[in-house]
């Protein structure tokens, strides 16, 4: 029989995307990799409560025996949404929409970044959202950004910096697992990715929703559709012998 050879190119993703790993912070845990208000900075960090947990609620089908768990709470009169982020939480004021409460890749520590170099075409998630009595939606924002300390919600600076974004705010679940897709729009105005910053909320408006929404989520996938022209490049000039093999397979010509 001839050989039949099947050769893919590793592509990034998302570390602890399926949140099966935890490790103890102050305060709680957090799913390693990604970041809460327990470990998030400025000058109302102190004011910072546990509103996430992990949860042995999974998607169908999933391989994996973890997911995440956030909610929401009140604090006086202000609803705090639930926020899960691959950067840092700042904290820095009590109304919830000031431009001093984001998140933020910081680029210099890798716990608090994540690195992409690879185009992505979409953001895969499943979840399982639970508003408490209301119709508001949740959020997530994926932005894949240049070498830069990108923020989420945008400043001025931030959107010079933005190479692409997959958004979405979706209703209630119905108490379901359900699987969403976001094609990522590579309007730039940055051609150069470097990281990607995702943040999941309970609601899509700062201070918006009511107290105890909860949003479960699970498998996080970055899913690329098609190979660049490069790696075909790469891939056509591959020579694999002999053919039929027998003990010793050799592949000559791969870089990676």
């Amino acid at each position: 029989a001839g050989l039949i050879a099947s050769i893919s190119i590793a592509q990034q993703q998302i570390q602890n995307g399926g949140f099966e790993n935890w490790e103890n912070v102050p305060g709680g845990s957090e799913p390693v990799n990604w970041n809460s208000f327990l470990t998030a900075g400025g000058q109302l960090s102190n004011m910072a409560e546990n509103q996430i947990e992990e949860s042995t609620e999974v998607r169908p089908g999933s391989t994996g025996s973890r997911s995440i768990k956030m909610w929401s709470r009140s604090i006086f009169t202000i609803v705090a949404n639930g926020n899960i982020t691959l950067g840092k939480i700042n904290m820095g004021s009590t109304s919830a929409s000031h431009d001093s409460n984001h998140n933020r890749s910081i680029t210099a520590d890798s716990d608090f970044s994540q690195e992409l170099t690879d185009s992505p075409d979409s953001l895969v998630f499943w979840v399982k959202f639970i508003p408490n009595g209301h119709s508001g939606n949740a959020r997530v924002k994926a932005t894949i950004h240049d070498n830069y300390d990108y923020r989420d919600p945008e400043d001025a600076a931030s959107s010079n910096h933005v190479v692409a974004t997959a958004v979405l705010n979706y209703p209630s679940t119905g108490e379901n697992w359900v699987r969403k897709s976001i094609p990522f729009d590579y309007s730039g105005p940055a051609t150069d990715g470097a990281y990607i910053l995702i943040t999941f909320t309970t609601n899509e408006t700062a201070g918006g929703g009511k107290k105890d929404d909860v949003v479960f989520i699970d498998d996080v996938e970055l899913i690329y559709n098609s190979l660049s022209t490069d790696n075909q490049e790469t891939l056509s000039s591959i020579s694999i012998y002999p053919n039929p093999v027998k003990d010793v397979l050799t592949i000559d010509n791969v870089e990676k």
